[in-house]
């Protein structure tokens, strides 16, 4: 893996500032041959994956779903659910791509409704690998400059079925993909493998709840400050924000991660 570079938040501002007089130049895609930029450090974040509106003054750096438009003159992050069916599109993959426990049925993270994709051999993650790595491409002719692979975590709602060896195989298919592009790739929760990111090929850490689960300290033991940290209660932001509100980006948002003027909409930092 080749050496990525970090910017500071000075350097991101004046970074955006020049970007903004360059008509469009942080949408142009990310030529393959560039050493991937992850995000800056201790900058204002936002999380938009439920719906992309004009982000809040001071935020430099924003998430959004693949169908998106990146943020003109923001670091962009392109989230990607690539463990998991997003909900009622099991018909999109091979039957035998989906994870079925001994009596065939599919298994389903059941909070969000999400089949579990079967990445427990090779020939399959290579295969799912195909439509992922098509969207990490989309990522980057989108002009994003980074991405979000969700659900790395997913072993832990498979019943046993999936084990940690499987998620870092997978993962390491899609760092490379998104090395390829240009492209920083975050890894998203999953504090348990966050000590093995080198070996992964991942670039910094997104994380939701650590500041609720007292995490956060196993995050930037792997990761140092590129971490971004999502709460979604009150007291977890509170936590974030007294532990590690002078180093880390820190957002709280709405479970639904609701679009602004939305009657759920929440959005608050440290």
């Amino acid at each position: 893996m080749s050496r990525k570079r970090v910017l500071s938040s000075k350097e991101f501002g004046v970074a955006a500032a020049c970007a903004a007089a360059l008509a469009g130049a942080l949408l142009a895609p990310a030529p393959a041959s560039a050493d991937p930029i992850v995000p800056p450090t201790h900058a204002g974040f936002d999380y938009q994956i439920g719906g992309a509106y004009t982000p809040p003054q001071g935020v430099q750096v924003v998430t959004r779903d693949q169908s998106a438009s990146p943020a003109a003159g923001l670091y962009n992050i392109c989230y990607v659910n690539t463990f998991q069916a997003q909900p009622g599109a099991e018909s999109q993959w091979d039957s035998d791509l989906l994870l079925r426990d001994a009596s065939g049925n599919i298994v389903y993270d059941t909070e969000w409704k999400e089949a579990l994709l079967d990445i427990r051999t090779a020939e399959k993650r290579e295969r799912i690998m195909a439509k992922v790595g098509a969207w990490i491409d989309g990522c980057r002719d989108h002009g994003f400059q980074a991405i979000e692979p969700d659900n790395y975590d997913s072993y832990l709602r498979s019943g046993g079925l999936l084990s940690t060896t499987d998620a870092q195989e997978f993962i390491k298919l899609q760092s490379a993909r998104a090395h390829s592009d240009g492209l920083a790739i975050g890894q998203k929760n999953t504090a348990d493998l966050a000590a093995n990111r080198v070996a992964n090929g991942l670039d910094f850490a997104i994380t939701e709840e650590c500041g609720q689960y007292e995490e956060c300290g196993t995050y930037t033991a792997a990761f140092g400050d590129n971490v971004i940290v999502i709460e979604y209660t009150d007291t977890g932001l509170a936590n974030a924000c007294a532990g590690w509100g002078d180093r880390l980006s820190i957002v709280q948002r709405d479970v639904l991660v609701s679009p602004a003027g939305s009657a759920d909409y929440v959005r608050q930092t440290c």
